[in-house]
């Protein structure tokens, strides 16, 4: 591919080298868009050593070439590697003050924006306004990781390493817009059923992979309802979100959705149980004392949702957070079991002994259909693409 990158002024620029590595030992064909800030922080002779391409960030010269067209129609894909927030800022408020800016406004290429910043910055709302204009416009924006940044603060806002960058443009930049038409309902985090007005039984789940799930959906043109069960996470960039709490208003959303939907996926963490009778205001501790809490078991959703539906519409996947140290079964063999007992289409399983997967950034998964058994590990979002490409294959059976 012939691949574009773009590098703003931040102290992550110099991991924009390891990205341009990357790119060039995978055999594509790079340039570099360094903004004049950016030469302050990684110059150009790295640039130019590891791009193996001359480096000119200059809008005014070879003007008789209109070298910011000629830039924008030959780009395959543009990686914008770090992303400072002024950038965002002026991208998404169409600003084309540079030879970058011009190059993004011309170009029909896909766009992938890892943003860099400090934690204040990235959390504001004019960030966060900013980014979800151009998530809305198609533009891949690849959340930062959350460390340690310049100085001696830590949080969100941190570039993340260059072989995430790579893989990430790479697989926005080879998804086609093969979901156009489909709805896709997605429920994820944890429910949490009250014990009284303060306390609550919950679990561990952060919805990271629901999120990833709904983000790939979207890149590849599909429309998405979330229903997001007390997640922390930042929603800005999903049009329709349905807020939860319990399982039964988790359930009561998807039932509402269910007729609008192709697919529910439900990476959700639902509560098995809930108290019998919710104590009105708060629970006080006695000294020595004792108190039991009753509980009753929750209706089962998904498989309320199976019992809903018409014929075959629509395809309903299960996710399974399954204890292979308590098991005697293989994984493969409890998610089928699961598949069939709550007569669905797919069982999405995951080994959690040990509190694995639980609020991390990666996933091992074996999806399990009727006629197909799957592995896929990585990334959460790489996970997300694999269980993706099994749906629209089960999909296209239907």
């Amino acid at each position: 591919m012939q691949i574009l990158v773009g590098v703003t002024g931040g102290i992550a620029a110099y991991k924009a080298a390891g990205v341009i590595r990357g790119l060039t030992e995978l055999g594509h064909s790079v340039k570099v868009l360094p903004t004049q800030n950016s030469l302050r922080f990684i110059g150009s002779t790295t640039l130019e050593a590891l791009s193996h391409n001359k480096i000119d960030p200059d809008l005014y010269t070879d003007v008789d070439s209109v070298k910011h067209i000629a830039l924008a129609q030959e780009a395959d894909l543009v990686i914008v590697a770090p992303a400072t927030a002024a950038f965002i800022a002026r991208y998404a408020t169409g600003l084309a003050d540079d030879l970058l800016l011009n190059v993004l406004l011309a170009t029909k290429a896909k766009v992938v924006v890892a943003p860099a910043m400090h934690t204040e910055m990235w959390l504001h709302p004019a960030t966060v306004e900013n980014v979800a204009k151009l998530r809305a416009r198609g533009v891949s924006v690849l959340d930062p990781d959350s460390g340690r940044l310049t100085g001696e603060d830590s949080g969100p806002g941190r570039l993340p390493e260059p072989e995430t960058i790579v893989q990430f443009a790479l697989n926005a930049a080879n998804t086609s817009q093969d979901l156009i038409g489909y709805h896709f309902t997605i429920a994820t985090g944890g429910t949490r059923e009250p014990i009284d007005t303060v306390r609550f039984i919950g679990n561990r789940s952060s919805g990271k992979q629901g999120i990833a799930l709904a983000e790939e959906v979207q890149e590849r043109g599909g429309t998405v309802s979330l229903v997001a069960a007390n997640v922390e996470l930042d929603l800005a960039k999903f049009k329709d979100v349905l807020k939860v709490a319990t399982a039964a208003e988790l359930s009561k959303a998807l039932q509402s959705l269910l007729s609008a939907s192709d697919v529910v996926l439900m990476p959700a963490a639902v509560s098995d149980y809930r108290l019998a009778d919710v104590i009105p205001g708060k629970l006080s501790r006695e000294e020595d004392a004792e108190f039991d809490l009753r509980l009753v078991a929750n209706p089962d959703v998904i498989a309320g949702l199976s019992s809903l539906r018409e014929s075959s519409k629509p395809l309903i996947v299960g996710f399974a957070a399954e204890l292979l140290s308590e098991a005697d079964k293989s994984l493969e063999d409890l998610a089928l079991a699961k598949l069939h007992k709550k007569r669905i289409d797919m069982v999405v399983a995951n080994d959690v002994s040990g509190g694995a997967v639980f609020n991390q950034d990666s996933n091992s998964v074996v999806i399990v259909s009727n006629n197909k058994t799957d592995k896929v590990f990585g990334t959460k979002r790489e996970v997300a693409h694999g269980i993706i490409n099994e749906v629209l294959a089960l999909l296209k059976t239907q």
